[in-house]
């Protein structure tokens, strides 16, 4: 199998250079690579490479996803989010080529507390959003045979993360404030990329199985649990970290003005995803303590 990864260097990206080495060759690409153009701000370069490389599976893990800056530069965000992957779409469909695209629950407006399903109405609060369901509406549009995995709260021991601006914060502060009014499930690029792996090898044998689900780890959270729980392990382990924070107070959204609105309610229901694939969803917990297990020794 002959796979094109682009955005190799991101959260996402980087774990899937490692879960897609066992399905075939692999080309992994960033925006900056010298022999072949992975620039999302340069479509017709990316539809180049695409014609170029003449892939089986297209991964794309390219994504403006600056949320907040992204309201004060839309085009950009709509270039990088919707523009190019409907050229990747178009590309991938005159290969007959399979696209794998991830979005994010950021297309709902967060309202009620029902997980959300692959068939409820979007209605994104943000240019992000708007951009994101714009980009899924394009592959769809193109006929390329494809996979859309929507996700949220994603996290990766490699870079910067929640858990570790918690862990910076509780050495520094006796008190932490974290948002308690938004829910999710905070979910690893390892287990979407080993999902994705799995799912492209499922299609391969079952093309018909293709389309848009949730992926998310099980279970559910706010920011103020989650900061909680990483605190807590934090304490548990044997790593020499002094932690001074002994409170950590809950707060709502209002409590930090963003110039994108975030919504409350980001729960995806995955039941479509682990019946189709035969896939057990671990919960959120699992992944989280793995990661700080590796970001603590």
């Amino acid at each position: 199998m002959n796979i094109l990864l682009l955005g190799k260097n991101g959260q996402v990206g980087w774990e899937l250079q490692r879960s897609l080495s066992v399905l075939g060759r692999v080309t992994a690409l960033d925006h900056d690579s010298p022999d072949h153009c992975g620039d999302f701000a340069r479509p017709e370069g990316v539809a180049e490479t695409v014609r170029a490389l003449r892939p089986d599976v297209i991964v794309n893990a390219a994504a403006h996803t600056a949320v907040d800056r992204a309201e004060s530069e839309p085009e950009h965000a709509r270039l990088l989010n919707a523009t190019t992957p409907g050229v990747l779409a178009a590309e991938a469909a005159r290969l007959g080529a399979w696209l794998v695209h991830y979005s994010t629950d950021y297309v709902f407006d967060g309202s009620g507390s029902a997980p959300w399903r692959e068939d409820d109405a979007p209605a994104p609060l943000s240019v992000y959003g708007a951009t994101k369901l714009e980009g899924e509406q394009l592959i769809r549009q193109s006929g390329c045979r494809h996979l859309i995995l929507r996700t949220s709260w994603v996290y990766a021991a490699r870079g910067g993360n929640f858990a570790k601006t918690m862990l910076r914060l509780a050495q520094e502060r006796e008190r932490l404030t974290v948002i308690d009014d938004q829910w999710g499930a905070p979910t690893g690029a390892d287990l979407l990329a080993d999902v994705t792996a799995h799912a492209i090898r499922h299609l391969q044998a079952n093309p018909q199985d293709g389309g848009l689900y949730h992926c998310v780890a099980g279970g559910e959270t706010t920011w103020h649990s989650y900061a909680k729980y990483v605190l807590d392990v934090a304490r548990q382990g044997d790593a020499a970290i002094k932690l001074k924070a002994t409170e950590v107070a809950p707060v709502p959204t209002s409590a930090f003005p963003t110039p994108a609105r975030r919504p409350h309610n980001s729960r995806l229901d995955t039941q479509k995803l682990q019946r189709t694939f035969g896939l057990t969803l671990p919960p959120w917990q699992q992944g989280v303590a793995r990661m700080l297990a590796e970001t603590l020794r």
